[in-house]
């Protein structure tokens, strides 16, 4: 079953002038989850006050969200797609994980 799945995934969409629904969702709320994980990173790490922070890391936001569904929607395949929302979904909940 999961190399069904696998195989599912894998497989590139025969037209490619065409974005699948699955690459639209995941380029829309994946990006979304990268750009607020990112947002809330800069907002720990940047040394200044809370109302600078956050005017810098709403600005990121914003920018970041249309860089990163840009570039999930441009994958090759689903299961590229997939795992440029995960991997650095998970590596941005660590980050915030060990600072928080």
């Amino acid at each position: 079953m999961i190399l069904n799945i696998y195989k599912y995934l894998a497989i590139p969409e025969q037209n490619g002038k065409e974005i699948g629904l699955f690459r639209i969702l995941t380029a829309i709320f994946g990006g979304l989850i990268v750009a607020y994980l990112g947002m809330t990173l800069i907002a720990f790490i940047i040394p200044w006050e809370i109302k600078e922070s956050a005017v810098i890391s709403i600005m990121f936001n914003t920018f970041v969200w249309a860089c990163i569904s840009t570039w999930i929607a441009l994958s090759y395949t689903k299961l590229s797609a997939l795992l440029k929302f995960l991997i650095p979904s998970i590596v941005f909940s660590i980050a915030l994980y060990i600072l928080y």
